[in-house]
């Protein structure tokens, strides 16, 4: 098996293990999302960090509009079966942004071993 990256598109802090997602070979790459600039992604339609990963665990704010612009580029310039895991703040927003979140993995609490595990099995099937 190639070398399968997964993206994590995190606050700094954020608490995700990427220590497990390594251990599991799965080398990741962490992007703290747009700062006062357009996303690559957004801006231009190419993030080469995004374009690389076989998989990706979102957790900036759906709140911020620029987020949610970086989670529909996501969908509409990313291959249509990467593997994408999001991290809501609350049910409500997951609810109030359920037309964005359709067809994502959907996470309401920081992804614990399980969880990445499942995203890195579907990683796996993905790239073999």
């Amino acid at each position: 098996m190639d070398e399968s990256k997964i993206l994590i598109d995190a606050p700094a802090g954020s608490g995700v293990d990427t220590a497990f997602l390594e251990s599991l070979g799965h080398p990741v790459s962490m992007c703290e999302g747009p700062h006062g600039t357009a996303c690559p992604i957004v801006e231009t339609g190419h993030c080469p960090v995004a374009e690389d990963a076989h998989g990706i665990v979102f957790m900036l704010d759906l709140d911020l509009a620029e987020h949610r612009q970086v989670l529909d580029a996501y969908r509409s310039r990313l291959r249509a079966d990467l593997p994408i895991g999001v991290v809501v703040e609350s049910r409500s927003q997951a609810t109030r942004y359920a037309d964005l979140l359709a067809g994502f993995r959907v996470w309401d609490h920081v992804p614990a071993a399980g969880d990445l595990d499942a995203l890195a099995a579907e990683v796996e099937s993905e790239t073999d």
